[in-house]
């Protein structure tokens, strides 16, 4: 999250200017992003996905058994 210094205060991205300047203070946070980076999904995430589709998988197969 960026912190704006002179403000002391977090800002969400969607709470700064469209040039990544504080809304308060005008100072600038962090480049204006282009929307072409990507965030990765967190192994740990993938991990708990497919560990519920093997266990619901388990449950189907043994209302049929």
């Amino acid at each position: 999250m960026p912190w704006c210094e002179e403000c002391s205060k977090y800002l969400t991205p969607s709470s700064m200017s469209a040039d990544g300047s504080c809304p308060k203070c005008g100072a600038v946070i962090e480049e204006p992003s282009d929307g072409t980076e990507s965030e990765t999904t967190p192994w740990h995430f993938k991990l708990l996905v497919v560990a519920l589709i093997a266990y619901l998988s388990w449950r189907i197969i043994a209302i049929f058994v």
